[in-house]
């Protein structure tokens, strides 16, 4: 094994990890990164139409985030926080006893049988401890009444390392202009620099966009504990790539279009279901792991944001791009005094 987890790793300076998003999405810096040449220039992204051309492909993750993040209280006062990993499902059978969710928790300590009070008509008792702080919460209810009570008192998870309360700008900020399928607790975070003038700007150049759905889940959060990096598994995530975006998909290749991925996750399903005959429309559960030393077979350009070190993002753009060349890539970004992770700037690796 040529790298362990250490050679992954950088010096950030935290004052470069973005807090609030740009004034404006498309004010956002973004640096384009050559591969062939070894070279990286700087650029904003409502640049980006100029930087593609007719032979690109843009393909968007259209998952949109719906208010995982649940705040409450014990019976004996202790405040307790919950990340959601989905959405409430109905369970098999005609019982609508209740719903039951595993969910990462943050807060007082917990054991089996406690209730937590998250405000008017929701309460969870605790079913189940898991691994790593997860418990499994059951909701009294039918699936569709939980829901509801999840999509108007849930809070906007952002990420931990966004170090304040979610404000109500956060509903719109992180969210992609063009989320449409509810299910990720996470936003993918490429996408949060389109506007809809960007979008508008790329296909008056005959840049085609085709979107497909990854709800980005805990996983996404979850740190690389062993120095031998290939051991850790990723979470599986749900997604779908529709009937019509794999046939775009497979013209496009046939015409010898560059695929261009916004974000890593739209990478993953691409190379996920890229198969001897092509794309074929599919949905399931997708937990490609990629490393250093991964041939990549669909994508040929990657538009991305700045990722945490040791992290399985920054595993992913080093395979792609190469560990020097991201890592020295990184040290020019901090340099230049760019805006890291998800409300950060942003790349473009061709």
């Amino acid at each position: 094994m040529p790298y362990t987890l250490k050679d992954f790793t950088y010096t950030l300076p935290p004052e470069l990890i973005a807090q609030h998003p740009a004034p404006r999405r498309d004010s956002s810096r973004l640096m384009l990164l050559d591969r062939a040449r070894g070279t990286w220039s700087h650029h904003q992204f409502s640049e980006l139409p100029e930087l593609l051309t007719a032979s690109d492909f843009l393909v968007i993750n259209d998952t949109r985030v719906f208010p995982a993040r649940l705040v409450g209280r014990k019976t004996s006062g202790g405040r307790v926080e919950f990340l959601l990993h989905h959405l409430p499902e109905a369970p098999p059978g005609p019982s609508a006893e209740g719903v039951q969710v595993w969910a990462s928790c943050r807060g007082h300590r917990l054991k089996v049988g406690q209730v937590v009070d998250f405000g008017p008509g929701i309460r969870g008792e605790i079913r189940e401890m898991g691994k790593e702080g997860r418990v499994l919460v059951h909701f009294p209810g039918s699936a569709e009444e939980v829901r509801q009570l999840i999509l108007t008192q849930g809070q906007t998870p952002l990420p931990p390392y966004i170090r304040r309360p979610p404000k109500p700008a956060d509903l719109e900020r992180y969210q992609t202009v063009y989320a449409a399928r509810v299910g990720a607790v996470a936003a993918p975070t490429a996408g949060l620099h389109f506007t809809l003038e960007v979008l508008k700007q790329l296909k008056a150049r005959g840049v085609e966009v085709a979107a497909l759905t990854l709800h980005v889940g805990p996983g996404t959060f979850m740190p690389v504990r062993t120095e031998d990096y290939r051991r850790h598994r990723l979470q599986a995530e749900y997604f779908i790539l529709p009937p019509d975006t794999a046939a775009r998909l497979n013209t496009a290749r046939a015409a010898g279009k560059r695929l261009v991925a916004v974000g890593t996750t739209c990478v993953r399903v691409l190379e996920h279901c890229l198969g001897p005959e092509g794309f074929s429309p599919q949905d399931g559960w997708c937990d490609l792991y990629i490393t250093p030393g991964y041939r990549f077979r669909a994508v040929d350009r990657l538009l991305t944001n700045f990722h945490l070190p040791r992290s399985t993002l920054l595993l992913l753009v080093a395979a792609f791009a190469g560990r020097d060349l991201i890592l020295a890539a990184y040290q020019a970004a901090i340099e230049a005094g760019y805006r890291f992770y998800s409300y950060g700037d942003c790349m473009l690796i061709v």
